[in-house]
């Protein structure tokens, strides 16, 4: 030590560092967003119970605050692609699950909204495309270089998209970026085939299977597809069957499968999939409006 130099100096300067890198740290990383990221835990959990709910009308009288939650704490975290994904994978879930028969016009913009969060996820993620606006060929060569971390950016957006799409049918503009969802969710293919409960096989067998073959439909294909996401979850995910009934055994104009297929959802096991009981709870429910269109669809 320096003869001039007291004691405590020493420690008084590594105080001064360990203070100067915790205001280095509050710099880059506000308050507000170090309390978002340590939340984190607790939203996984919260989305678990959600997932495992089999009370319909409480899922649905939840859900809007907790979705308003996810976008209040997004306002602290913008580029928080965790919240990001939560939030699409919310807004979606709600706009199917609760609204879209009931409201399809506002459904469309929920929709909208979870497309604007998988979206940014998918900035986020280094992907820098406007897939409702690009051309396919950008979208193609974009996606092209993406890896599995992109995944639930890819996954999202697309479903996102595609549905929104759907409920704009007059929107010609927005109907010609309906490939690029197909182009997305064919690079979730690729890098993982099981991703979200097999979701890929889903999107593509209602991608197939809803249109007539001059129109691009492929049957075939829409029920490999089907039968693939069925085979990931041991037969356990009763929407894979909705979507198949609504989907290609409607267009199909198999009234019999339709109706078979729509029984057995109404009677399965409510515990057939406790870790997914309110998408199974939905599906049964969905199950039985769709019947009610049997007479006139057939």
């Amino acid at each position: 030590m320096d003869q001039g130099q007291h004691p405590g100096s020493r420690y008084s300067l590594a105080r001064l560092a360990v203070l100067l890198g915790v205001l280095t740290l509050l710099t880059a990383c506000s308050m507000g967003q170090m309390v978002v990221r340590g939340s984190q835990t607790i939203l996984d959990s919260g989305i678990e119970s959600m997932n495992r709910e089999t009370d319909l009308q409480l899922a649905r009288q939840a859900m809007p605050a907790n979705l308003k939650l996810l976008e209040g704490m997004l306002i602290e975290d913008p580029n928080n692609t965790e919240l990001l994904i939560y939030a699409a994978e919310g807004f979606h879930g709600y706009s199917f699950g609760f609204v879209e028969r009931e409201d399809p016009a506002r459904a469309k913009q929920l929709y909208r909204r979870c497309y604007a969060h998988a979206k940014q996820a998918l900035h986020v993620a280094g992907i820098d495309i406007d897939p409702e606006t690009a051309a396919p060929d950008a979208v193609e060569t974009a996606v092209s270089k993406a890896g599995n971390k992109a995944v639930p950016a890819l996954f999202w957006t697309a479903s996102c998209l595609a549905k929104w799409i759907n409920l704009s049918r007059d929107d010609m503009s927005l109907v010609a970026s309906l490939a690029n969802t197909a182009i997305m969710m064919q690079r979730v293919m690729d890098l993982d085939n099981e991703f979200y409960y097999g979701g890929p096989h889903i999107f593509f067998g209602v991608y197939y299977g809803g249109r007539a073959p001059m129109l691009g439909g492929d049957f075939s294909r829409a029920e490999a597809e089907f039968r693939r996401a069925a085979e990931i979850n041991d037969n356990k995910l009763l929407i894979v069957d909705l979507l198949q009934a609504e989907f290609l055994d409607r267009q199909r104009l198999d009234q019999q499968a339709f109706h078979n297929r729509l029984m057995a959802i109404l009677a399965a096991p409510d515990d057939l999939y406790p870790e997914m009981a309110l998408v199974n709870g939905i599906a049964k429910q969905q199950a039985a409006i769709l019947l009610g269109y049997e007479g006139e669809w057939f």
